[in-house]
């Protein structure tokens, strides 16, 4: 019946050990119900094709199939499009209703999801879809398979509007309908215990581990930005809708840089180029996550590289700044791993995309540079963050809040805006390697560190920061000239 294979089970496994989470099955219009404050449905647009008895193929007993469908569940196909109001924001939504046919993709299905995206196009509204689907209709055979086609050409030109793209995978999404409309989508939000996969449960090796078709697997390995229990799942769409499609924000690019925050350390400048190093190594530095929270109203965070990678020790996404939106990519002070720089290069393009400014706060040690990262393509990553810097249209601001090790860190430093915090420095090289690289004892690796010039009033001589911000309020550097 669909590509796939979604089974019917309520429950999926959840862990590697086997544990069960329960993962509620909503009807198309309970889905839409659960998040949207009103909504009003779609018309269903005429068809494309009139296939004639049992559908494309002939297929004995399909249109009997679809009566016992349609009588089970009111609906006249495996989707539901509407235009809802999502705490104060509309959009246009996609919900899938499991129980005809199993979600499952054909020609009508195509016809609504391909009016619904050109809908969203004309309102230049952002589309959320709720997932349930198995994949393609087997009874259509290749005409149901096309039209994932047609779907990914519809997302294509959404995203080539600036419309924002928001997917939240129900239990099952397997099949075509995760690789278009799921994970094709700008933000990715998971129920818990939901079988989301390519391979559905009947198609996949009978010795695949459940764990890695769960959402929890499959947001541990970078696929899925955010398992969301169904509690907050109305809460945290609205809160990504209104960073991503505020209704008070113009169309276009928003041209005004981000204000770089202000120190949130020390504020005196080091003495020496050993005085910075030990500053921005110190253990109670403020890192990433206090200069976030003080610089922003409210965020929420993507995860993950969609290649199969996450980096703990970087944090991206959206807030809120004095009623603006603003997309950041922050480093935690540990070494960048591949996956980290493929975020973050995600983020900034999804940013350039929708018109939205970049901060990011750099702090690393530098690129992580163990096998393993050079494995997971550690220079074709860094390369990928230099160039989404590089060639995004919108303004990028960067602060130096710590450790600046080398090209890990500058990649993700703005070209021609940067500034630096007193407790920060930036080099080339650590100095360690430097005067290992030099052949010069441990007892030369200060005299080193003032050679390479890396205290943050070094940088502003040198050109390479625009600025030495202070505490909001003292004035030091001119933010945003």
């Amino acid at each position: 019946m669909r590509e796939g294979g979604g089974d019917g089970g309520g429950t999926v496994g959840a862990g590697a050990g086997g544990a069960a989470k329960p993962c509620a099955r909503l009807t198309a219009r309970q889905a839409l119900a659960a998040i949207a404050d009103t909504y009003a449905e779609l018309p269903a647009p005429p068809a494309t094709a009139s296939p004639g008895p049992d559908g494309p193929l002939g297929w004995p007993g399909y249109d009997a199939a679809r009566a016992r469908a349609h009588a089970a569940t009111g609906e006249d196909e495996s989707v539901v499009t509407a235009v809802a109001d999502i705490g104060g924001t509309q959009a246009v939504v996609l919900s899938f209703e499991f129980r005809y046919l199993g979600g499952s993709l054909g020609e009508r299905t195509g016809d609504r999801l391909e009016a619904a995206y050109a809908e969203a196009r004309e309102r230049r509204l952002p589309v959320v879809s709720l997932i349930a689907t198995g994949g393609s209709r087997m009874q259509e055979g290749m005409r149901a398979l096309t039209q994932l086609q047609r779907v990914a050409r519809q997302s294509a030109l959404n995203r080539a509007a600036g419309l924002a793209q928001l997917a939240v995978v129900r239990d099952p999404t397997t099949g075509g309908g995760w690789a278009t409309l799921g994970a094709s989508a700008d933000v990715i939000l998971a129920l818990p215990g939901a079988q989301i996969g390519f391979a559905g449960s009947r198609v996949r090796p009978r010795d695949a581990d459940p764990y890695a078709y769960s959402a929890e697997g499959q947001c541990a390995a970078g696929q899925v930005d955010a398992v969301v229990p169904p509690d907050r799942l109305r809460g945290t769409l609205q809160r990504w809708l209104r960073l991503l499609a505020p209704a008070d924000r113009p169309g276009g690019i928003d041209a005004t840089p981000a204000p770089p925050p202000a120190t949130l350390g020390a504020p005196g400048l080091p003495e020496t180029g050993w005085d910075a190093v030990e500053r921005a190594r110190a253990a109670g530095r403020p890192r990433a996550e206090a200069y976030l929270r003080a610089y922003f109203d409210d965020r929420e965070e993507i995860s993950g590289d969609r290649c199969g990678g996450t980096d703990p020790g970087i944090r991206c996404g959206f807030g809120r700044h004095d009623g603006r939106t603003i997309a950041f990519v922050a480093q935690c002070g540990t070494a960048t791993r591949p996956a980290g720089f493929r975020t973050a290069a995600r983020l900034v393009r999804l940013a350039d995309r929708l018109g939205i400014p970049v901060l990011t706060l750099v702090d690393t040690p530098g690129a992580a540079n163990d096998a393993a990262a050079e494995q997971a393509g550690a220079g074709a990553a860094i390369a990928d963050a230099f160039a989404a810097l590089a060639t995004a249209e919108v303004p990028a601001t960067s602060l130096l809040i710590g450790e600046g090790g080398s090209g890990g860190a500058l990649a993700l430093a703005a070209p021609g805006r940067l500034w630096a915090t007193p407790d920060s420095y930036f080099s080339v090289i650590a100095p360690e390697l430097a005067a290992a690289i030099l052949k010069r004892d441990e007892g030369q690796v200060h005299h080193t560190a003032e050679q390479l010039r890396i205290r943050p009033q070094d940088l502003l001589d040198l050109g390479v920061i625009r600025g030495i911000v202070s505490a909001a309020g003292d004035g030091t550097a001119d933010p945003v000239d």
